[in-house]
């Protein structure tokens, strides 16, 4: 009888400590939930979605609208073609500004005011690409050598930030540069700056 009552004591024991483990396991699990992609978040004060969205639709609106942009193209006549380099990061964060070039990109391609040609990654590729069908495809299927379109602008940008800081409070203030350069004489086509994102962060005292 003694037994039986000691077993059920130590099985009780076992099953509240799988119990607390779970409970442990479960409280230590992030909690995640789904917001509508505009939604604007500011959780650390650093670059984020929203700030993409609103540089570039500030920029892109610069670009189409762009007298200079809608002249050049008259006297082409044609779409101007693109080729988008790197947008540097001079800021004092790590940001990625590659998602800024290729939001650039896809809004004023299907915007249908330019083409844009393969550069970067993508071109290093094709070209490896044609190379190795010369001798592996056929003489009809092999992409000819010599035949890229060559591009008559560059689009090029560059962040940067300023940040003024007093005691627990600091503002960062990003600047955003985008600009089209002829690519045969050098000459901008067109720039523009957006410098809309401002933030003023809030950190809190250090406690004693």
């Amino acid at each position: 009888m003694e037994k039986k009552k000691a077993l059920k004591r130590l099985l009780g024991l076992l099953i509240c400590g799988v119990s607390v483990t779970l409970v442990a396991a479960c409280s230590s699990s992030p909690s995640v939930s789904r917001v509508d992609a505009n939604t604007q978040t500011d959780l650390s004060g650093y670059w984020n979605d929203t700030d993409v969205r609103i540089v570039c639709d500030s920029l892109i609106r610069a670009c189409l609208d762009s007298p200079r942009v809608v002249q050049t193209t008259a006297q082409l006549g044609r779409l101007p073609r693109v080729l988008v380099g790197s947008f540097k990061n001079d800021s004092d964060e790590h940001i990625d500004t590659s998602i800024i070039a290729s939001t650039m990109e896809v809004a004023i391609f299907n915007s249908g005011k330019a083409d844009f040609v393969a550069g970067g990654d993508t071109r290093s590729e094709l070209r490896t690409e044609r190379q190795d069908q010369q001798g592996n495809a056929s003489e009809e299927t092999a992409a000819a050598l010599g035949n890229e379109t060559g591009a008559d602008f560059l689009l090029t940008g560059t962040v940067k930030t300023i940040i003024d800081s007093a005691g627990n409070t600091a503002t960062r203030t990003y600047f955003v540069t985008a600009e089209m350069t002829n690519i045969e004489t050098n000459s901008r086509m067109w720039m523009d700056q957006n410098s809309e994102i401002k933030k003023v962060i809030q950190r809190p005292k250090a406690k004693l």
